[in-house]
Formats: structure tokens, C-alpha cells, sequence
């Protein structure tokens, strides 16, 4: 290489380019592929615009309970969960598709701290779990306007559930076990896992969603493997 007469390397005009940064629609195609990094570069070209979204939307009497970080927290887990659900229709659908799971979360903060103002009789603390409590979970699942239980006889509830809570997130888990099936109050499970109260509540919804989705779907794999053995015999 030749050298300039101030030292430096001469590359005969040609400037090194830098790595062109991809688009936001190629990520979101690296994303819903599986690529965990598009999705975290995705997420984290959006995050500023989501928490200025979502701060303007948190009322006064919540603040106290939750903040926009708690609700992007928990969007970005059921991102990474669902980003292969997601269907891209124009370049600025991923926001919006982001700022719907954030709404969701919003909403659902806030409609359980509203009702934890009136404290449920039925809720009790206890350290042993019984099928009863697995019971009133499958009845609170069936509220949220499913119905996984209706092929699920009561010995089965217990280990059904429990299979169901291996495969969602840890923390979803850790909630619906300490919140649910033991009965710890909210603010204790906050300050176990070190997060707000909101992000509690927020966290068993999405839970509760996950958990519905995967007992129907066992129960309808139930239903028609029935289904066929009826039509051997028939």
C-alpha cells in the first residue's frame, strides 16, 4: 500500500462503505423466520415511541401501581412468543401490531386493579394445593371466554394444568402457582419477583390466555382422537 505524505494509507480514492443497516421489513421477515436478534432489533427501534404511547395512556390513580416500563416488559415477552402469529401488512404494521399486545396489557392492569378494590371472599392463602384450587383456575380460565374444560374430567384437572404451566414463561407460571393455585396476594408476588404490582396483573392475563389456548388445545386433539376411535368400532 502506498502512504500519503501525512502517513496515512492511500486507497486510491476508494471509500470503505459502511454495513447497510437492514429495513425494518427485512427484520420482521428475519423475525417471524426465528431470528431472536431481528426481533430484539425490532423491538428496540420501537421501544421509545411505545413507552410515549403507552406513559400518555397510564391514569393518575395507576401510576402508583404500574409504569410504561412494566407494560413493555410484558409486551416484549408475548412479542417473542407470538411473532410468528403476526401477519405484516404494510410497513408500519409491526408498531401497530406492538401497540395492541401493549394496549391489551394496559387494559388488563387496569381492569384488576379497579376490581381488586372489592377483595374476592373466594381467595384464601395456602400452602397445599388441592384439586379444588385447580378447579377454580379451569372456572377462571372458562370466565376469560374459553372453554378448555368441558372434555377434562376433575382427576385430571390437576396434572392437565400442570403440564399446561411446563410450557408457558417462568415468571407466567410463578403467578398463576402463587396467585391462583396458593392464593398469595398481588403485592407479595411483586415484591418476590421484584416488579410492580401491575406487571403482576398483567402477567396473569397473559397467563391465563396462554394456559386457555393449550388446555383447548388438548382438548380438542382429546375430542377427535375420540372422534376416530368411535369410527373404528363403528
Amino acid at each position: 500500500m502506498c502512504f500519503s505524505s501525512d502517513g496515512r494509507g492511500d486507497t486510491g480514492g476508494a471509500r470503505r462503505r459502511e454495513p447497510m443497516r437492514a429495513t425494518s421489513g427485512e427484520l420482521v421477515v428475519e423475525a417471524r423466520a426465528g431470528s431472536e436478534d431481528a426481533l430484539a432489533e425490532l423491538l428496540a427501534r420501537h421501544a421509545d415511541d411505545l413507552r410515549r404511547w403507552v406513559d400518555a395512556r397510564i391514569g393518575a390513580p395507576y401510576r402508583a401501581a404500574f409504569d410504561a416500563d412494566d407494560v413493555l416488559q410484558v409486551t416484549f415477552v408475548e412479542c417473542f412468543l407470538r411473532i410468528r402469529q403476526f401477519d405484516p401488512q404494510s410497513s408500519g404494521s409491526f408498531f401497530a401490531w406492538l401497540r395492541r399486545i401493549a394496549e391489551r396489557n394496559l387494559l388488563d392492569a387496569m381492569r384488576v386493579l379497579d376490581r381488586a378494590k372489592r377483595p374476592d371472599r373466594r381467595r384464601f392463602l395456602t400452602d397445599k394445593v388441592s384439586e379444588d384450587t385447580y378447579l377454580m383456575l379451569l372456572a377462571n380460565l372458562e370466565s376469560d371466554g374459553t372453554t378448555p374444560s368441558t372434555a377434562y374430567a376433575r382427576a385430571e384437572a390437576r396434572r392437565r394444568i400442570d403440564e399446561a404451566l411446563e410450557q408457558i414463561p417462568p415468571d407466567y407460571a410463578r403467578v398463576v402457582r402463587m396467585y391462583d393455585l396458593m392464593g398469595h396476594p398481588a403485592d407479595d408476588l411483586a415484591e418476590c419477583m421484584r416488579c410492580s404490582r401491575g406487571t403482576v396483573y398483567m402477567l396473569r392475563a397473559r397467563a391465563h390466555e396462554r394456559l386457555a389456548e393449550l388446555l383447548a388445545g388438548e382438548a380438542d386433539l382429546t375430542l377427535r382422537s375420540e372422534r376416530r376411535g368411535f369410527k373404528q368400532f363403528a
